[in-house]
This record gives structure tokens, sequence and C-alpha cells, in this order.
């Protein structure tokens, strides 16, 4: 070390009574250290807010209001600092030195007796910087080790800032057709889900194009095939997000009662295809089975998906069993897990014989995107949607595999409870033509969504009111306005579309309103959110689906 350290290496030099100080600091300086003589304690507690190595203090300097000071400052002293103090003192020591046991008080102290050997003093400080450098590098590591973890928390926050801007990029084909895309397994995502996005949206909008250029020219004919493919394109992106909100349990949910039976029987010909002649198919259904409560749509996509995973994990053949069966959940079990309650549940289990998962695989088996198949060949997200299904549903999913021996699945889903309800069907035989003047409401801050909304109603005869959110519309409720129907989105900025039909409702006690959602946040099972004389469409919606709920709710 040289007298060119920086202030953090240096030593204090506090001896104000005799030639001691500048002793101290002449044999410091001689051994290459650095120091400064302070003259006072207030000077060196000022000095020691610049830095310090170690302090080098007589214990007759020790008196004063100062002292308080230089106590709270080392009492403060950061967790990785404890600063080296070289007390000088007279014959005897602490015990019969009172300012020597006001010293012991400071912390890191090692007591040096007057007159001191040169040797002595230059071993006693060798020993505290030596010290002092270690803690130095704790607080560097520390201080890596914040940088590590702040630099991994922003990492973080990028990676939720692209999930949300890619969801809203995708809310307008949140769950369009979801009968026919719940066939289709999640493995079936390849090459990465921004890959396949842009493939979907070249189909949309090179569709769209010919479309413009054929009519520019008059060319009417054969225009079906290029509307089919916009469709097909459009359809299998709202799939897709169906699934990226699966997996992050932002899906709403249409629950209802269900014979599992009787679903898992309808599905059994679809289940037989997927499989290969080597795989035995076992159904072992209750006959007592209770009813379940779930969204059928996203019950049969899980049995589809544990179906499809259970295949791969045996390329050469073996057993499947699906099982269904009535469970009743304690405490005891329950409170493992801070959404699922004691009660009923109807259990599906799906069992095969085949390759089995390690521990460390079980334990990840949920994550999204993990998947232990080849690149290209899925993209981790089955297990992680079932998983999401489960929990919105108040249920519970477990997994129990060994290596080699097979792997069960089973999927707790609650006991339904009351009447079943049977939903009517929405006939679109007939179009539904607006009659004497009936008038809708329309909030939605999307302005395409609220040209098409506006422009099939129009051609219905329905005369029609516009709003761009909650703000806009609150006046023309509060106004002798007609309005027979309130269409509104949920995910409004400001106000939501909730918030907005409680107030309409104050207004006009008899309002009826029409929700349409892309991301149903609010909304994680539909018969906890609407009130009667409320319904809910999804993004995105057939114009047959939209105009076949308007007639129904007015008409009602």
């Amino acid at each position: 070390m040289t007298l060119s350290e920086p202030l953090s290496e240096r030593a204090l030099i506090l001896a104000p009574l005799g030639r001691d100080s500048q002793i101290a600091l002449m044999i410091l300086n001689e051994a290459g250290f650095a120091g400064l003589i302070c003259r006072h304690l207030g000077h060196l507690c000022q000095e020691l807010e610049d830095g310090a190595g170690l302090l080098v203090i007589s214990s007759e300097a020790l008196v004063g209001p100062d002292l308080e000071t230089l106590s709270l400052h080392i009492e403060q002293q950061p967790a990785w600092s404890d600063l080296p103090i070289v007390l000088l003192t007279h014959h005897g020591g602490p015990e019969q030195n009172p300012a020597a046991r006001i010293g012991a008080q400071l912390g890191n102290v090692t007591f040096l007796e007057r007159p001191f050997h040169p040797v002595t003093l230059i071993s006693l400080v060798t020993t505290a910087l030596r010290g002092r450098r270690r803690q130095y590098e704790a607080r560097d590591r520390l201080i890596d080790l914040s940088n590590s973890e702040l630099r991994l928390q922003n990492t973080l926050e990028t990676l939720e800032q692209q999930v949300e801007e890619r969801t809203a990029q995708l809310r307008h084909n949140e769950e369009a057709l979801r009968q026919s895309q719940k066939m289709e397994a999640v493995g079936q995502l390849t090459g990465g889900i921004a890959h396949d996005f842009n493939n979907m949206l070249t189909g949309i909008i090179g569709s769209l194009e010919l479309l413009r250029r054929r009519l520019a020219r008059g060319r009417t004919e054969d225009l079906d095939s290029l509307i089919d493919l916009g469709v097909t394109s459009a359809n299998r992106a709202a799939g897709l997000t169906h699934r990226l909100l699966a997996f992050s349990r932002r899906q709403s949910l249409d629950s209802k009662a269900v014979q599992m039976n009787t679903l898992v029987l309808s599905m059994g010909e679809l289940l037989q295809r997927s499989l290969n002649e080597s795989i035995h198919l076992d159904m072992q259904l209750d006959e007592q089975l209770w009813i379940a409560e779930a969204d059928p749509n996203q019950l049969e996509s899980a049995l589809l998906n544990l179906v499809l995973n259970a295949r791969d994990a045996m390329p050469n053949g073996g057993n499947l069993v699906v099982r269904t069966s009535n469970r009743h959940l304690d405490a005891d079990f329950t409170n493992a897990y801070t959404n699922l309650e004691p009660g009923d549940y109807v259990v599906l289990s799906v069992q095969d014989s085949g390759c089995g998962m390690p521990e460390a695989v079980i334990s990840r088996a949920f994550d999204p995107f993990f998947t232990t198949k080849p690149i290209g060949q899925g993209t981790g997200l089955g297990l992680s949607m079932i998983y999401g299904f489960s929990k919105q549903s108040r249920g519970h999913v477990t997994i129990d595999s060994e290596v080699d021996k097979g792997t069960t699945v089973n999927l707790y889903l609650p006991r339904f409870r009351g009447e079943e309800i049977h939903e009517p069907q929405v006939t679109t035989q007939h179009v539904p033509y607006a009659q004497d003047g009936e008038t809708v409401l329309i909030v939605e801050d999307d302005p395409a969504v609220r040209v098409l909304v506006s422009a099939v109603l129009s051609e219905l005869g329905y005369a029609f009111v516009e709003a761009a959110d909650a703000n806009g519309a609150v006046p023309i409720l509060q106004s002798g306005q007609r309005i027979d129907l309130l269409i509104s989105d949920v995910g409004l900025p400001g106000m939501n579309g909730r918030q907005l039909a409680e107030i309409g409702r104050q207004i006009r006690p008899d309002l009826r309103v029409l929700f349409i959602t892309g991301y149903a946040e609010h909304a994680a099972v539909r018969g906890g959110f609407l009130d009667p004389g409320m319904q809910m469409i999804t993004k995105p919606f057939t114009f047959d689906l939209l105009t076949a709920k308007v007639r129904e709710m007015i008409q009602v």
C-alpha cells in the first residue's frame, strides 16, 4: 500500500497529548501506510464521513460532546462494515482506565499500551486493514448481488410488459371459434408464438389485400376462397390467444353443470384417433359419478392435451386409462392450497404406462413454456393451460409419476350444487330486424369494433348511439334518449364496463346489458359477474351471434 491509496484505506489519528500523533503518523508513513492527524474528535468525525480504513485514537481523546457523534456514526455503519479502532491506552488497560472502558464500547477495538513499539503498531494496523479490505470485498459482493438482482428485476418487468403488449395486441382475436380450436393440441404451436402469429397475420392481411384488388377490378367470382383463407387465419390467431390467456389464468370461463362421463364418451372416437395402434385405451367411468361444475369446452381441451401427452410418453405402445371418480377433500388436504376449499370434487384421471418423469421434471411440469420434447415439437403450454383452468375453476391438478413406470394426472373439479341450468338455444333462422325504433347504446374504446357493431346493427334497422368510454356514455344514460339495450366492452379505459352498467341501472333500473369482452380479468367465472338482465359474448364473435343476442335481450 502507498501514500496515494484512496481515503477508504487511510488511518485517522487522534492523540492530542504530546507527540503521539506525529510519532504514529511517522511510523505508518515509513511502513507505506497513509494517515491523517485530526485536531479534535469533531474533526475526526468530519473526516470519517469521507472514508477511513481504521482509527488510531488515544483514550484521553474520548471526551466531550463529539463522542456521541462518533458513537452514533459507528452504530449506524452498514451491515458489511465493522470499523477497526486501535485505542492507545496508559498502563493498566480498560479495567483501571475509565476512558479506555468508554473506548471498549465503540465496537471493533484493539488496545495498544503506551509507550508502544513501532513493530507492534504496524502489526496491529496491518491486521486491521486486512480485515477492513475483507469488509470492502464483502461490500462489493453485496453491491454486485444487488445489481444482479436489479438487472433480474428489470428483465422481469420487461417480460411482463411484453406479455401485456402481446395480450393487448391479440385482444380482438381472443376466443373466436373456440369449439374448433379446442381440438388442436398446444404442442402444435411450433417455431415460437411470434413466428406463428406472424404467419396468421400474413393469411389475414394477404386475403384482404387480394379481395381489395379483385373488387377494384370488378372481379366478384370465387371470392369465397379468399374469405375462407382470412377467416381460417383469424380463427387460428384466436386459438393462440386463448392458449396464452389460459396459462395466465385470465380467460373467461363459462362454467356450468357437466356430466363428465357423457363428455368423455363423446370424445372417445377423437381420443382413439389421436392414438396409434400400439396403445390400448381403457375408459373406467364411475356409474355413480357426481355432476361437475366446469367450462365444458375447456374440459375437453384439457382431456385432449392429457391424452396426447400420455401418447407421447409411450412411443413403443402401452396402456392408457381414462378414469372418472368422486372424491371428498378434507381440510388436511386443501389447507396446502390457497384457492382450494374442502368439499366434494369430481376427478378426471389420465394414466399411462410410459416413460414417467423424474422429480425434477414433475416440479416444473406446470411452468409455462417448460417442455421435455425436442425443439419444434411443443411449446410447453399444455400442462400450464390445464393448471390455469383448474385453478380458475376452483379445482386442483396433481401429477404422480415414476421413471419407467408411468404417469397419472388427476384433475379435480368442484361438484355442481343446485339444479342444472339449460341455456336457451340461440336461433338464427330468421334475421332479427329491429322493430319500432329500437335503440342500442354502444360503448367500445376500440374504434374498429365500434364501427363494425354499429354497421351490422344499422343494417338490421336498429338506431344506435356511440361512446368511446364510460365518461362519454354516462351523459347519454342521464338524458331522455331512448335506450333498449346497452352493449359495452368490459375492459374500458378508466371506469370499466361493469361499473358503467351499475351506474346505468341506478339511472334506468330496467336497463338490459350485453357485455363484449376480449380480456375478462374482472370475470373469472361469468356466474359471479353477471346480474339478471345481463349477458356476455367474447371477442371475436360472429355477427349472427351478436344480432341474435341483441334480439333475444330486447324482446324479453
